[in-house]
Formats: C-alpha cells, sequence, structure tokens
C-alpha cells in the first residue's frame, strides 16, 4: 500500500489533518457547580496544550508527615495513603493539570499550576477533614466532677489566679512561675491564696452568659480559653473526667454582646458513626435560612447503624465534629436518621462549604501533613520563560535551517519541508495524550529538532556515498534509506530508552522534558523515514530521467 506515491500523500494529508483537529481549541462541556452550589454542564474552552508551573505560574508544596503529636509506625504506609487521599482533593478541587507525587519515602510534592489562591489550597491540602458524630451527655458527669478537678489542681498548687509555687513542676508549667525562690512562710502564704474552684470560676453554664440551657454545654470566655484547656488535660484532672465522657472545644468562638465565648462540650466518648462510611458530600445553600450546609450521604452499613442510634435518641443532642472540634451548635435529632443528613455551618462562605465536602468526600489523612516548602511562581515569570523557550527554538531552528539548505541543497529544503511537519506532528501528539508543556519540554522539543535533523543527515551522506559508486539517481535514493534505517533506529531507541528512565524516577520538569522527547522522537522517524522519501519520490516522478541529484 505505501510503495503507491499516492498512497503515501494521502497517509501525510490525513495525518495533518488529524494534527489540526487536535490543535485547534474547540469549547467543551464540564460539570461545575454554580454560585448556589448546584452542579451543572458549562462550557469551557479546551486548549490544545496546557501549560506547567513554570509556564503559566502556580504554586508548588512540598510536605511530609506531621510526627509530633503521636509517632507513626508505618511511615511509608501512611504516605501512600495520603497520597491517594490528596489526589482524589486536588481533582475535585478543579486545578488544571495538577501534580501530586511521592519523592523519596517520606515526602508528596504537590505542583498546581495557574492556582489563584493559595491560601485555599493549602487548607485543603492540610485539613484532616476527620468527621464525627457523637451524643452530647445529658448525666452532668462532668459538671459533678468540677469540684473534684479544683481540689486536684489546688494540690497540685495552681491558683485561680497569679502565679504556682515553685516546688510544683505542673503548676510552674501552667502558670508561669518568675522562678523566685520562697522560703516557708512566703509557701504556706501562697498556700493559703489557692483557689478551690479554679475550673469552677472559669468554667459556665450557658444561660449565664446568655444561651439557652443545652445538657453537656459549657462556655469559657474566649480569654480563659487556652488556659481552661491545658488545665483540663493535665495527667492528674485527665483522669477525673467521668467515664464514657471525653471533652471537646467548639470549632470557633462566638460572639456574644461584646465578649467572645468558646463552647466546651461533654461528648460520649464512642462516636456513632464516622467519616469511613461517607460515600458522598456535597455544599449546599438552605433555601429558608440562605445559610451553607453540607449535605452528606452514608454507605449501607453506617446508614444503619446511624437510623438505630438516632431513633433510639430522638429529642437528644448529637454533635458533629469536624477534625476533634464540634462544627456548630449540637442539634437536637428530631426523628431517625438514616443515609442521608446534613451538617450547617452558619455564616461561612459557599466556598468554604465546597472545600469541607470535597475534603469529607476524598476521605481523612491517615497522619497530619506538615508544609515543608511553599513557593509561588507568578504568571509573569511564566510568560517570560514561554517567550525564552520560543526564541531558543526559533533560533535553533532558523540555524538548522540555513545549515541544512547551505550544505545539502535541494535535498536540504526537502528536509526542512519535512521538519516543519515534524514540529507539527510533535504538538499534535502532545495535545492527543494532554501532556502538559514545561520548560523542560520546550527544550525537550528543541533537542528533539536537532535528532529529526540527524536522521536526514545519515540518509543524505548515504545517498551520497551511492552516488559516488555511479548509483542511478534512483537506486541511491533507495539504498540511502534502505542503508541508514540500521542506524537511526539504533540511534533513537537508545534515546528513547533512556527518556523512558528519566520518566519512570524524575520528579515533574523532568517527566515533561522525557514525555516531548519521546513523543519528537515518534514524529522524527516518521519525517525522517517517511516524509522525506515521499518527497523525494515525488521529485523523481516529475524528473524521471534525472542523473543527478543537488545534495
Amino acid at each position: 500500500m505505501l510503495s503507491s506515491l499516492r498512497n503515501r500523500m494521502i497517509l501525510i494529508g490525513v495525518m495533518i489533518l488529524a494534527s489540526i483537529i487536535y490543535l485547534v481549541p474547540r469549547t467543551e462541556t464540564v460539570r461545575e457547580r454554580d454560585a448556589q452550589g448546584i452542579m451543572q454542564d458549562v462550557p469551557r474552552k479546551r486548549v490544545p496544550l496546557k501549560y506547567g508551573l513554570d509556564l503559566q505560574g502556580g504554586m508548588h508544596l512540598a510536605l511530609g508527615l506531621d510526627t509530633s503529636a503521636k509517632k507513626v509506625a508505618d511511615p511509608a504506609g501512611a504516605i501512600e495513603l495520603a497520597l491517594t487521599v490528596l489526589r482524589k482533593r486536588i481533582d475535585e478541587f478543579g486545578v488544571s493539570e495538577p501534580l501530586i507525587q511521592k519523592v523519596g519515602s517520606d515526602q508528596i510534592v504537590v505542583e498546581l499550576p495557574g492556582l489563584t489562591d493559595p491560601e485555599r489550597a493549602k487548607k485543603v491540602v492540610e485539613s484532616q477533614a476527620f468527621l464525627e458524630f457523637r451524643l452530647t451527655d445529658k448525666t452532668g458527669g462532668f459538671e459533678a466532677a468540677i469540684p473534684s478537678m479544683d481540689k486536684e489542681l489546688a494540690r497540685l498548687g495552681v491558683k485561680s489566679t497569679g502565679a504556682a509555687p515553685k516546688a510544683n513542676g505542673v503548676a510552674a508549667l501552667l502558670t508561669g512561675d518568675t522562678g523566685k525562690k520562697t522560703g516557708p512562710d512566703s509557701a504556706k502564704a501562697a498556700a493559703d491564696t489557692v483557689g478551690a474552684s479554679i475550673l469552677a470560676g472559669l468554667i459556665h453554664a450557658p444561660s449565664d452568659v446568655g444561651l439557652s440551657p443545652m445538657p453537656g454545654e459549657y462556655a469559657v470566655l474566649e480569654t480563659a480559653y487556652l488556659r481552661v484547656d491545658s488545665l483540663l488535660f493535665v495527667p492528674e484532672v485527665r483522669r477525673l473526667w467521668p467515664r464514657g465522657v471525653e471533652l471537646k472545644w467548639s470549632q470557633a468562638p462566638m460572639s456574644i454582646g461584646t465578649q467572645q465565648v468558646r463552647l466546651l462540650y461533654a461528648l460520649s466518648d464512642k462516636a456513632i458513626v464516622d467519616g469511613g462510611h461517607l460515600i458522598d458530600a456535597a455544599a449546599q445553600i438552605d433555601p429558608l435560612s440562605q445559610r451553607r450546609t453540607v449535605s452528606f450521604t452514608l454507605d449501607r452499613a453506617g446508614g444503619r447503624v446511624f437510623g438505630a442510634e438516632t431513633g433510639r435518641h430522638v429529642g437528644d443532642y448529637m454533635a458533629i465534629l469536624l477534625n476533634n472540634k464540634v462544627e456548630g451548635q449540637p442539634p437536637v435529632i428530631q426523628s431517625r436518621i438514616d443515609q442521608h443528613g446534613q451538617i450547617e455551618l452558619g455564616n461561612r462562605s459557599l466556598a468554604e462549604a465546597q472545600d469541607l465536602a470535597l475534603t469529607l468526600k476524598a476521605g481523612a489523612l491517615p497522619v497530619p501533613l506538615k508544609i515543608i516548602e511553599d513557593f509561588q511562581v507568578g504568571a509573569s515569570l511564566g510568560q517570560d520563560s514561554i517567550r525564552a523557550g520560543i526564541t531558543a527554538g526559533v533560533v535553533g531552528a532558523i540555524l538548522v535551517v540555513l545549515i541544512m539548505i547551505g550544505y545539502y541543497r535541494m535535498a536540504g529544503v526537502l528536509a526542512v519541508i519535512a521538519l516543519g511537519l515534524y514540529v507539527l506532528f510533535t504538538l499534535a501528539g502532545l495535545a492527543a495524550i494532554q501532556a502538559t508543556l514545561t520548560l523542560p519540554g520546550l527544550a525537550g522539543l528543541v533537542l528533539s529538532v536537532g535528532i529529526a535533523v540527524d536522521a536526514n543527515v545519515l540518509i543524505f551522506e548515504r545517498i551520497r556515498e551511492e552516488l559516488i559508486a555511479e548509483r542511478s539517481v534512483r537506486l541511491a535514493v533507495e539504498e540511502g534509506f534502505k542503508h541508514a534505517m540500521n542506524a537511526i533506529v539504533d540511534s533513537n531507541v537508545s534515546t528513547v530508552l533512556t527518556a523512558m528512565f528519566l520518566f519512570q524516577f524524575g520528579t515533574g520538569p523532568v517527566k515533561g522534558f522525557a514525555v516531548t522527547l519521546i513523543m519528537g522522537i515518534a514524529a522524527s522517524m516518521v519525517t525522517a523515514v517517511f516524509v522525506t522519501k515521499t518527497f523525494f519520490l515525488l521529485w523523481l516522478q516529475r524528473r524521471p530521467t534525472a542523473t543527478t541529484l543537488s545534495i
């Protein structure tokens, strides 16, 4: 089939047409959420070649495991799980062509090209998004235990105001001892001022600050929040918590009059269900209150447990915990809740609701992540890189054209025409596989131009040898392409193998270089061996009696 010149021209025409189709921008329909959080079809202009972080700007993050809170038994396994969770989150986040990959055994690199809100991205990446539903304690056990906790704090030397005696290390840590020495008289005077109502004076009933009474809910002034939190978690005090009860703080303080109040909740230490049973979550706006909500769907097993527990506790309060903090005030269970429910987010923005929904849907991180490296690439820097890369490519291509035409004359002209098609085929191939073009990728494209010309040089030199041996022009062309093929294949295969290793073991920019180089070598094989030979055959058909060749 390819022995026919007509069929060769048709195939080249088809490849050119297909390349143009791939490189022409077109409009596609994608599903996105509108301002009300409703999914709908939105037309988007599809760009044939997407730019990487170094060309269009964006954000680069290097993440590592945060082991400050707890020791990780299997760091490699935790990194793999975190990698899976982050990929789900970033895919939902809507960044075009993100890079998320493991580097070494304990780090993850995230690159987000074209990102316009870096702070929001950081929150999505770092968020634990661990969801739990727990009942509030209605026995009053915590309130009854406060006097015992105060006595224990008094024994430790913690005062209701002022500094604790130097003699006790725990008290010094909590109250900030000045380090002054105290004699027997001064120690006795300090002991006399130790209050027996330390926590009782800082933890208030909701009605004391103007809130409606709720079982298991307590109020602490925001100015005393950190002190109360540190006192409650002193090991000696922690042992006095009521059995089966855990204390959790609200996600954020609330304003009551001119004061800021942080709510403290006594909750069951066992969750009804957690985020492991979540299969879907979506941000919405309540049509009546206009408040942001996140609706959720549990799997069948979670729905059965949730339905049974909420059915038994109709009329009780249920707290919704996100990352060990209570989200909003616990609602009353009005009726049995099975697989579907919603989380009210009050006055939070729709973007925050959408971020919460996608992080819940993607799952909780197995271990908290911390940002090790963070930098942004400006869009102007990316444009400078594009201009510099294009300039380098154009200058290199012009030099190649001049050398080829000046040295090989008419044969060089045919090679230059084939080189133009090579660039077209390479860019179309990158667009077909939806590759992301990076600055190293541009370097790979320029390098592959030289490789494409190298194949033509091997062929032309072989044709020259055949002409010196007094072969006919047609036979010299056939023999030149035939005998140069082995050298062309060997050189290109070795280069492709090297590029494949770069792709397998390299990071994002190196992968971009490898992909462009491989695609360029494939296109060069087509143009140097097939297209250039077709041009020679077309020239020989027009000059069947030619005895010389301009080469």
